[in-house]
């Protein structure tokens, strides 16, 4: 397949109302596909709203839950990717995102990194994932997904660059901060230049959908868009409004990036994997030397 048509749906989601999004879902899910689309992809917890908090219990579901099942039904005509808070059969809760195709889940990515600084308190309601896994069965082949503070920290598209991701799905509630100049917040002006990098670095387009709305006096600047192999961005949405976007991705444009700037070709992750190895043990070492029995025999009380 040489070209994916890709719907960014930018929504703004009532806080708390599983109901009323999982309807807005299933909405604008018949839209894009009456449009023509092969994916549509929604914000971080877009199906129940960002500062869920203390209402975690009453929103979270599981997988086999009957609303969860509705749009995984949903993708045999369209892939879906959605997010919501998951429960585990061990109750254990996570912000996940779910890549959904013909009727079946193709993957399931669980936020690894939570944020607990600045206005952020996610660790304290939601349990962490542990891996960042590629999955094949989309129109775009592999493909990997991210969730908002992921993509913060340089290791992740690098592991799915690794994993042999050719796309890259990046999901947000991203507030805005900081009015950097007329165009642009700082917190915007922030990703489109860490998602240009990523892109142009691992030779793979990059889907970004980011919320609108306000919860609790926290605006969302959305700015949803997509970033080509070369690291430009192809369409950028309008910030606070909501809407359903539709874009054309040209997937043999990989091929080209990869030929023409091999950066992931030169990758060298033994060399990475034993020098991760060197530090860890070396912090570990360090942290025996202050430890309180490390002091030489001569320097104990």
């Amino acid at each position: 397949m040489d070209r994916l048509q890709v719907v960014l749906a930018q929504l703004s989601p009532r806080l708390g109302d599983f109901e009323w999004n999982l309807d807005k879902h299933h909405e604008w899910i018949r839209e894009a596909r009456a449009r023509g689309a092969q994916l549509i992809i929604f914000p971080e917890l877009g199906l129940t709203g960002y500062q869920v908090q203390d209402m975690t219990l009453d929103i979270a579901r599981p997988l086999i839950h009957p609303q969860i099942q509705s749009l995984i039904e949903a993708s045999r005509e369209i892939d879906i990717v959605f997010s919501f808070v998951e429960e585990t059969s061990h109750h254990l809760f996570h912000v996940s995102a779910v890549y959904a195709s013909e009727g079946k889940v193709r993957a399931v990515h669980r936020k690894v990194y939570l944020p607990t600084y600045g206005m952020f308190d996610e660790r304290r309601y939601f349990a962490p994932g542990t891996r960042f896994q590629t999955f094949s069965g989309t129109p775009a082949g592999t493909a990997g997904m991210l969730l908002c503070e992921d993509a913060w920290h340089v290791t992740s598209p690098y592991l799915l660059a690794l994993g042999g991701a050719n796309f890259m799905i990046v999901t947000a509630s991203s507030p805005a901060r900081d009015v950097t100049d007329a165009h642009y917040f700082g917190s915007q002006r922030f990703w489109r230049e860490l998602l240009r990098v990523y892109a142009q670095t691992y030779g793979c387009p990059i889907a970004f959908v980011n919320r609108v709305g306000v919860e609790d006096g926290i605006s969302f600047f959305g700015g949803s868009g997509a970033v080509s192999p070369e690291g430009d961005w192809l369409f950028t949405a309008p910030t606070v409004e909501e809407g359903m976007f539709s874009i054309q991705l040209d997937l043999r444009s990989v091929r080209r990036a990869r030929f023409s700037t091999p950066i992931l070709r030169d990758e060298r992750p033994l060399l990475v994997q034993r020098e991760l190895e060197r530090i860890l043990r070396q912090r570990e070492e360090t942290q025996c030397d202050w430890a309180p029995n490390s002091q030489p025999e001569g320097e104990r009380t």
